[in-house]
């Protein structure tokens, strides 16, 4: 069995526990400080718990020894000090961030892994899986043009101004509406505003509106620099939502007080599980003389896990990170340093027992 260090015990902490202890192929230690949170997850098949306070080097050291691998579903913040404890306990790393100065940290710690360890960030939704089918879909082109990445987790029973219920972290979605946006126009590589580049289109019957938000197009901003004319990320949401988070965001100022913001939106817009996630991504180029437009769209809904309820959102970030550790486990993936999202074959991945949950519905 892999031996696994999961750090975090939260609802994406729990899916991801799930997930692994029921394959039966890991060996789960799943690590907090939260005592109730770990008694959610301490009857698990192959899952065990101990207390870990990944603010301490030395208690992520002493938790990660015997472990093969390590999952991180805390916050963003925690994860450079978790991937520090990593290098040095020879065990390779993954994580969820969405946050682009972490991504950048994670990546040059990689430059000292060892053999057989690897750096893995940014191994959910977006970014993550939208990286895969973004790359898959540039191939066979003569030459690219555009690549657009769509992704929203949306209620699937919308209700209020905002037109949006809590689906996951609060303090990553802020990080989204508020940090720059990385895009390649006009063949360079720049930072665009969050909440910009507002776009409105229809998917079978509902309109929809995107704009530019942080974190989501990973490293493929990297990748496929010099390669494509356009490529950016954004965030679908129902029409009106961006015009209200934006009035929050700029014009109360609340940016720069992101504590408030984070109270003002768990105190105010409901958690649901009652989702679906929207997956678009275009690409357009030459093919054989032909400008030409090739589409993947996809949704994922909530569902019945175990029997439990799970979200959308919970559905695709659990198995995101749980496939790419098990390409992982299996010798699928390079063997040292930073692995990218997009070095993911994307028939692969929807091979996979646990990307199996991304076939389109």
């Amino acid at each position: 069995m892999h031996r696994v260090l999961l750090l975090g015990a939260g609802k994406i902490g729990r899916a991801i526990a799930k997930l692994l202890g029921h394959s039966g192929d890991y060996d789960v230690l799943v690590g907090d400080v939260d005592d109730r949170a770990l008694a959610r997850v301490a009857e698990l098949p192959n899952v065990t718990t101990r207390k870990v306070d990944v603010a301490t080097h030395e208690d992520l050291l002493t938790a990660m020894q015997g472990r093969q691998s390590v999952l991180s579903a805390c916050s963003f913040a925690v994860n450079p000090g978790i991937a520090r404890a990593a290098l040095a306990s020879g065990v390779s790393y993954f994580d969820l961030t969405e946050d682009v100065a972490t991504t950048r940290a994670v990546a040059a710690l990689a430059k000292d892994a060892r053999a057989g360890q690897i750096f893995m960030p940014q191994c959910g939704l977006a970014p993550g899986f939208i990286s895969i089918v973004g790359h898959h879909l540039t191939k066979g082109f003569d030459k690219l043009d555009e690549v657009k990445l769509r992704v929203g987790a949306l209620s699937q029973f919308p209700t209020g101004e905002l037109k949006y219920n809590l689906t996951w972290s609060t303090d990553g979605l802020i990080n989204e509406y508020c940090n720059p946006c990385e895009v390649i126009h006009e063949g360079r590589r720049i930072e665009v505003l969050a909440l910009e580049g507002l776009e409105h289109f229809s998917l079978d019957g509902v309109n929809y509106e995107a704009f530019n938000t942080s974190g989501g197009i990973g490293s493929l901003w990297e990748t496929l620099n010099g390669k494509v004319r356009n490529l950016d990320y954004k965030t679908i949401r129902y029409q009106g939502h961006r015009d209200l988070v934006a009035f929050l965001v700029n014009e109360l100022r609340l940016s720069e007080r992101r504590h408030i913001l984070k109270d003002i939106m768990e105190h105010a817009v409901p958690v649901t599980v009652q989702d679906v996630v929207l997956i678009f991504v275009s690409v357009t180029g030459w093919k054989d003389g032909m400008f030409t437009q090739v589409t993947d769209a996809r949704k994922v809904y909530h569902a019945e896990v175990f029997g439990e309820p799970w979200s959308g959102i919970q559905i695709t970030t659990a198995a995101g990170i749980c496939t790419v550790l098990d390409l992982h486990a299996q010798g699928k993936l390079p063997g040292r340093g930073f692995v990218r999202q997009e070095q993911v074959d994307l028939e692969v991945f929807l091979a996979n027992r646990f990307g199996k949950h991304y076939k389109a519905t």
